[in-house]
């Protein structure tokens, strides 16, 4: 029975998770920047370049937290070392949130 109710609470912490982080879909994205929701990728983009000058940007994910009231940009690039970075940005002021080593 233990083992039943360990597996229903972390089906319902990872459904909790997913409902808190939506990708937001590619189409959505110019209405956001029009809205003034988010800053413009390409801004955004250059934040995150200026962190890691030579760098190569790999994936970018952009995320609505808690319906709507949080945007993240989520990147992923490689630094001239080819070293890999992970780097989050607030996609409406672009605060970076996190700028680490991605293991």
């Amino acid at each position: 029975m233990k083992t039943l109710t360990a597996l229903f609470a972390a089906a319902t912490l990872t459904l909790t998770a997913g409902l808190a982080q939506a990708d937001v879909p590619v189409d959505q994205i110019p209405q956001l920047v029009k809205d003034g929701k988010i800053k413009p990728l390409e801004e955004l983009n250059q934040i995150v370049l200026k962190l890691h000058p030579g760098a190569t940007i790999k994936d970018s994910d952009l995320d609505n937290h808690h319906s709507n009231s949080f945007y993240e940009y989520e990147v992923d690039l490689r630094d001239a070392k080819n070293v890999k970075w992970e780097v989050e940005l607030n996609a409406a002021t672009g605060e970076v949130l996190k700028n680490k080593i991605d293991d």
